[in-house]
């Protein structure tokens, strides 16, 4: 049988193609994009998307709102906040220092910065601050954070000695315990040995070289075009984030980029541009183990395991949580794959998606995420009410159609929004649920102490309280609680 020329041609091109990988390549796109449209469609996810295959980008694309008031969408050129993906950015910098003789990670923190408390700042290294084994107290974990201490600016020297200068919790490198103040420290000793502002460096020595034009320091007064705003889900609707100064995120945190920049960073890793390869070998060594991965410096060093297989594909990551964001960017360094993942509407199972996302790149199957039971259950409380809610709740529980994903954490969440709303009767009950749910769980309990004591209930708060702490002995708040009911008794 005969082919025309002109069919020909089309069979030849198809063939290139093909061969090329570029068909591949447009297919894995359409699944990536089916997928991430589930994700926004049942309000899992608000935000940017970019993944790269072999270096090349194949996929970037915006879902739902930057900003919900004047209703502008995200798009691949809309500036989130990174949260703590800012901490690659510091810790780079400090390796910069180490490659050019100015610090040593062995030295200890007090050799750069004398003012620092000497009796504990003697003992922690630069490492040890890099890999989270400090002892250092994390200011982010302070009960009083949120409400006392987050909206006021400070200056870099003043938050350190007051919010991150406590008594240590373990020895210096004993354990490894994720800590914020950690990386406001060596913001400062950047600031302290180049004599310039941590904003500054990171613009002269990885922003301009890299390209990243649409990158920062995110400050709240700059008008920054195609800024997202961040949101968070409460109680069935959206509402505006709690307002951060940007002085306390810091080098921990403060940074704004766009997933096609964060696409620059990641090639500019792949090579010595910004460091040398025994320095940059350094940020990725697997320093500290942890449960079920490695950390090195301001990078989780994991395997994901491929669906239907017995293989899996090494992943070098770090995700950010901030008021109204989370983000997260994994690089398949196996392959020289790349997802960026940044959502503005805050708390989303952004891990989850990776996973997926890996096993399209690499032709596996792959699930649809399931949907947590609070955000169902959330909307039915808005329009029906707390009974009707629970009530809810138990039919999809009994289901066997796998559409929602349970977890104590979410019901606890909810029973926080409530109690944040002051419908403590409704919290309550939420909270119960949640205890039934979850017996075993020392932080049920607690919660559920908590919402009693501001019912004014003390005797069933003490109740409560002294239950978590049957689970858990080492519940400090259990015990700063059961003691001040004691003293107001």
């Amino acid at each position: 049988m005969l082919i025309s020329q002109k069919r020909l041609a089309v069979v030849l091109i198809l063939s290139l193609l093909w061969s090329s990988g570029y068909l591949k390549a447009q297919t894995t796109a359409d699944t990536i994009d089916e997928y991430m449209q589930y994700c926004y469609e049942n309000d899992l996810f608000n935000g940017s998307v970019l993944v790269a295959e072999s270096g090349s980008v194949i996929y970037k694309q915006g879902f739902g709102l930057a900003d919900m008031e004047w209703e502008i969408r995200n798009t691949p050129a809309t500036r989130f906040r990174l949260g703590s993906i800012t901490k690659q950015f510091t810790s780079m910098l400090i390796m910069q220092l180490v490659e050019h003789g100015e610090l040593d990670v062995r030295d200890p923190l007090t050799m750069h910065l004398p003012w620092y408390r000497e009796d504990t700042g003697s003992q922690v290294t630069i490492h040890q601050l890099l890999t989270h084994t400090s002892g250092i107290p994390s200011y982010t974990s302070l009960p009083n954070f949120t409400e006392d201490i987050s909206r006021n600016p400070y200056e870099v020297k003043e938050f350190i000695q007051k919010y991150c200068s406590g008594d240590l919790e373990f020895e210096p490198g004993s354990q490894f315990r994720y800590n914020n103040s950690g990386y406001f420290i060596l913001g400062a000793v950047i600031e302290e040995i180049t004599g310039q502002t941590y904003e500054q460096v990171l613009r002269e020595k990885i922003f301009g070289p890299v390209g990243m034009k649409h990158s920062g320091y995110d400050h709240h007064a700059t008008i920054l075009p195609r800024r997202a705003e961040g949101y968070e889900w409460n109680l069935g609707e959206h509402k505006n984030a709690t307002f951060l100064n940007m002085s306390l995120p810091y080098a921990a945190g403060a940074l704004y980029s766009t997933v096609e920049d964060l696409y620059l960073w990641d090639r500019a890793l792949y090579g010595n541009r910004l460091l040398g390869e025994q320095y940059q070998d350094m940020l990725f060594s697997p320093h500290i183990q942890r449960a079920n991965n490695y950390y090195g410096y301001a990078w989780f060093i994991d395997h994901i395991p491929l669906a239907d297989s017995q293989d899996s594909v090494k992943v070098i990551e770090h995700g950010g949580s901030i008021n109204g964001f989370n983000t997260l960017l994994s690089r398949v360094v196996t392959d020289e794959h790349l997802i960026v993942l940044l959502n503005n509407t805050s708390g989303t199972t952004l891990g989850n998606f990776r996973d997926q996302i890996v096993n399209i790149l690499y032709d596996k199957p792959y699930q649809l995420p399931k949907i947590p039971v609070h955000l169902m259950i959330g909307d039915v409380l808005a329009e029906h009410g707390v009974d009707a809610a629970i009530e809810r709740y138990n039919e999809v529980k009994d289901s066997t159609s796998g559409k929602y994903l349970f977890n104590e954490y979410f019901l606890n969440t909810l029973g926080y929004q409530l109690m944040n709303a002051n419908r403590l009767e409704d919290a309550i009950k939420i909270l119960q649920l949640n205890a039934e749910e979850y017996p075993n769980s020392a932080n049920v309990y607690d919660s559920l102490g908590e919402a009693y004591m501001k019912y004014g209930e003390k005797d069933k708060a003490v109740e409560y309280y002294a239950r978590s702490l049957q689970i858990n002995p080492q519940n400090a708040n259990a015990v700063r609680m059961l003691q001040r009911i004691q003293e107001m008794r």
